[in-house]
């Protein structure tokens, strides 16, 4: 077995590929009106309408997320907030050197899901 992807449900599929546009630096690929995606070396961010899981029942639900982090690794975080210039209220944390040593700088994305834009510490 090997790790695919991890996607995101959304009814709002055009923002939230803008926005991960924006955070990436690469256009999506879009396969069809319904769904779009991110690949790059370790791992898949897909993003999809609510269309493509009317057959689940409600079992996912857009804008519910508290519990899980979508993670990129830059080379600098503080240039990364930057450039993404988020609104005030999308900031969840600030670029700030964590106690493990890692940069991380945690933004929203329209959808509300936390977005961790981390580097690890370079050693001497």
């Amino acid at each position: 077995m090997s790790f695919a992807s991890i996607r995101i449900v959304t009814d709002d599929l055009d923002g939230l590929v803008s926005f991960y546009e924006r955070v990436t630096g690469q256009q999506a690929e879009r396969p069809a009106p319904v769904f779009a995606q991110f690949s790059g070396p370790g791992a898949t961010l897909a993003i999809a309408s609510t269309a493509t899981v009317t057959m689940l029942s409600g079992a996912l639900v857009p804008a519910t997320n508290r519990s899980v982090f979508v993670e990129f690794e830059v080379a600098d975080v503080d240039n990364a907030f930057a450039e993404l210039e988020p609104a005030r209220e999308d900031v969840v944390l600030e670029p700030t050197t964590m106690p493990w040593g890692n940069r991380s700088a945690l933004v929203r994305d329209p959808d509300g899901n936390v977005v961790n834009l981390f580097s690890t510490p370079t050693s001497h």
